[in-house]
């Protein structure tokens, strides 16, 4: 068996380091685009710090892989559940981007947020089963 479950070659404390660095700049650069004043468009950063963390946590402290894994995958489904707002304006404005940055960051954190879960809960169940292997 491997020796750690993978995902496009990486492994998810890797992968955490790769979309918290996405999250952090799709933050950033929807934020100085726009020229916008409001704390919302650094959501997607705010999300993005904590996962980052969270992996290269799991770098420097492998015996502690498993905590810091359950703290990234909890923001995850925060990023999804945030996204999720996406379809709460949509219903009430009519117009799925109104306005347009904050639709389009609502409807990636969605997607994202749903795929780094997924991904999450796989490598989960990877881990359970290897362990009962043994």
């Amino acid at each position: 068996m491997n020796d750690s479950f993978k995902f496009l070659g990486l492994s998810v404390p890797q992968l955490s380091e790769v979309y918290g660095i996405f999250l952090l700049v799709w933050g950033l650069l929807v934020s100085v685009l726009t020229s916008s004043d409001s704390f919302t468009s650094w959501i997607p950063s705010v999300i993005g710090m904590p996962i980052l963390l969270m992996g290269l946590l799991s770098r420097f402290q492998p015996d502690r892989i498993k905590l810091w894994m359950h703290i990234a995958a909890l923001f995850g489904v925060i990023a999804f559940l945030g996204g999720a707002d996406f379809f709460r304006s949509w219903v009430s404005s009519g117009q799925p981007f109104e306005p347009l940055a904050a639709g389009i960051s609502k409807l990636m954190l969605l997607a994202t947020g749903a795929c780094y879960t997924a991904i999450g809960i796989r490598s989960f169940i990877w881990a359970r089963r290897k362990t009962e292997q043994q």
